[in-house]
């Protein structure tokens, strides 16, 4: 038998640090990037910033306290940096001086600031902030200001979001800061809501992203903007038809690329790589014909401060770099205007999750994880393709762990449709001995598992489980089609995919013991377990987390219930029959398996009336069930929750299956 000071223990959350956000220096010899930790003490995630001499891979921890830190910009003579942190309360721009010297907060937002942009002359940096629609942009000094305690009012459908809670009458503005003054002016001043992309070459205009629909509620549009800092003026460039972001300039100012998609097939569209002809005012999909989404779907629990860095132009103002997901991978793919595309850097198991270019030296640093490592940052010489590791991350504490390495298997299932999945032996596997085994079940459900660090899984194998994790019809990397066949068949031919991989590992693999099967998931994955255990008694235990009970109450209770239902159900109030059709509670009377739910208070995603719901329906039919509900979290609380209730959460998860399994 294993050890248990050799395997991983819930705990190992504290140990487990993330980096993300790389950034080359403009010289290509340096580079900065964010590192993120849990910590125990203060029951919080602290990031700071580090640099790293590309030559001697020698690096330098450039910021320090128990804070957050994340979005590092250079300028673009590479003497100075920006980035936003939290250390004054609420997030604000700070500005670092590469040699040396405190780090001065140069933003004094009311509602904060972020998403720093700098002009390419170096003297302004533009940002997003919270403002209301003709209000002045306050750049006030005080801080901890008690605040007035007010009923909320609305009169929209679109009131509140997961992320952000109930919504005020504030909206996502751009606004300006002159380094020399220190001035900050507003440049957009509406009630409509937009992201900051990028500034063009010659500095004349600003990429933003947003939707100017009138009707707000019902609009599901993004477009791309060009906005003039001058004048303040916004032209937009798309058709106001389709969802579109990340919009980038070629180095001569000639192009915009951009990622979205047209809508055709809802929020499971897949999202595309167009460009925009400044001169001609043409757009043309480059990507048409590649069947898989452009941008990082991948599942994991384990990467904090992610952010997507969408399209890299190279300096021949022709080519540039993507990530796409495609089978359980996300792969680095190099591309030009003339629509040629092929993958810059191959891995049969690799989750590319972030990645920076020099142009000039041709080469990359990139954020990348595979299974057994959480993730690291790499060189790649982009002609020659040699990668070499600059950072070893989790080094000392891996080095004492016992991992479990997944084996990617492929099944057919009830309808012929193969089904691609991972199994995961226990840690200390004896050949001869039978063991239970779990199956994991993704959000989304357009979404993708694949070929990435995931803690909770290599906690689940450290227990003495084995552990499948399968995507079903519905998830993102194996082509349109794919992933639009979930719709208006949720626990169809979706519940048959997963059913087919149970059936296929415990024909296949001798050492699975078919009584004591498991099952947990979350979001959509939660719906499916309540959907699994009123169909079928095959599961000897079962988590449900942050789920999806009853379809009619989460029309209306849901921060997208109105419009997600009709995406995903294709039904809507007129058409009760259907919602309830496809509600695990109407299937209550036929669950036996004992059911663990677990849900966060502050849940507007899938609100803990679900849960509510069920747990009183299960106990009023005297069913095996208990309810655990997590306070201060919401529909996040695996990936980015307090660290004490992540921990919590996983030995709940740990308990339930120890007892009846």
């Amino acid at each position: 038998m294993t050890s248990l000071s050799r395997v991983i223990i819930e705990e190992d959350l504290y140990r487990m640090k993330s980096v993300a956000a790389p950034e080359l220096a403009p010289n290509g010899e340096e580079a900065v990037y964010i590192e993120t930790h849990l910590s125990k003490d203060k029951n919080d995630y602290i990031s700071n910033l580090y640099h790293i001499n590309l030559q001697t891979r020698s690096r330098v921890q450039w910021t320090f306290g128990e804070d957050k830190v994340f979005l590092p910009k250079w300028s673009p003579d590479g003497s100075k940096l920006v980035f936003v942190s939290n250390r004054s309360g609420k997030n604000q721009l700070f500005l670092l001086n590469r040699d040396g010297g405190e780090a001065r907060q140069i933003t004094f937002c009311e509602s904060g600031a972020s998403n720093p942009v700098w002009s390419p002359c170096g003297r302004k940096i533009a940002y997003t902030t919270f403002l209301e629609m003709g209000k002045e942009l306050s750049v006030s000094k005080k801080t901890n200001e008690l605040e007035e305690v007010k009923p909320f009012v609305t009169s929209q459908l679109k009131y509140k979001s997961d992320d952000r809670g109930f919504h005020d009458n504030k909206h996502s503005q751009i606004a300006l800061l002159e380094l020399e003054t220190e001035t900050n002016i507003r440049i957009t001043d509406d009630e409509n809501d937009y992201g900051l992309c990028g500034w063009s070459p010659d500095g004349n205009f600003i990429t933003v992203s947003g939707d100017d629909a009138e009707e707000k509620d019902f609009s599901f549009q993004s477009d791309i903007f060009l906005l003039d800092p001058e004048t303040k003026m916004l032209q937009k460039i798309t058709d106001g038809k389709g969802y579109y972001g990340q919009a980038s300039w070629s180095p001569n100012g000639k192009y915009v690329a951009y990622i979205g998609h047209k809508r055709e097939f809802e929020n499971a569209t897949h999202s595309k790589l167009w460009v925009y002809d400044c001169s001609l005012k043409e757009h043309r999909c480059l990507t048409e014909v590649m069947d898989f989404p452009v941008g990082d779907y991948m599942n994991s629990d384990s990467l904090q401060g992610v952010t997507n860095p969408g399209i890299v132009w190279s300096n021949d103002n022709e080519s540039f770099y993507f990530i796409a997901s495609d089978h359980g991978n996300t792969i680095l793919y190099y591309g030009n205007i003339e629509g040629a595309m092929y993958p810059a850097l191959l891995g049969e198991e690799q989750h590319i999750y972030e990645f920076a270019f020099d142009a000039q030296r041709q080469s990359m640093l990139i954020a990348l994880s595979r299974p057994t490592e959480p993730g690291d940052l790499f060189s790649l010489h982009v002609p020659s393709g040699e990668v070499k590791r600059i950072t070893d991350m989790n080094k000392e504490w891996l080095a004492e762990k016992e991992l479990s390495s997944p084996e990617s298997l492929w099944m057919k299932s009830k309808d012929g449709l193969d089904i691609q999945g991972w199994l995961m032996k226990p840690v200390g596997f004896e050949k001869g001995k039978k063991y239970p085994l779990i199956l994991e079940i993704h959000g989304g459900p357009h979404t993708m598992y694949g070929n990435t660090f995931f803690h909770e899984f290599q906690l689940l194998a450290a227990k003495g489980y084995a552990v499948l994790y399968v995507n079903p019809r519905g998830s993102y990397g194996y082509g349109q089609h794919f992933v639009d066949a979930v719709r208006g068949d949720y626990g169809g031919n979706d519940y048959e995919d997963l059913m087919a991989a149970v059936d296929f590992v415990v024909d296949e693999f001798e050492f699975i013991d078919s009584k004591r099967i498991g099952v947990t998931g979350g979001s959509y994955g939660g719906f499916m377990v309540n959907w699994m255990v009123g169909h079928t008694d095959r599961f000897k235990a079962a988590v449900t987390q942050r789920s999806i009970s009853n379809w009619i109450s989460f029309y209306g209770v849901s921060d997208i219930g109105y419009y997600f239902s009709e995406w995903q159900i294709q039904s809507d109030l007129h058409d009760v029959e259907k919602l309830w059709k496809h509600s695990p509670l109407a299937y209550i009377k036929h669950i036996e398996t004992p059911l663990l739910i677990l849900h966060s208070e502050e849940d507007y995603r899938c609100p803990i009336e679900q849960a509510e719901q069920l747990y009183v329906g299960l106990k009023r039919e005297n069913k095996v069930t208990k309810f655990i509900r997590f306070p201060e979290s919401n529909h996040n609380l695996s990936r980015t929750g307090k660290p004490s209730l992540r921990v919590e959460r996983l030995k709940a998860i740990i308990e339930w299956f120890e007892e009846y399994l």
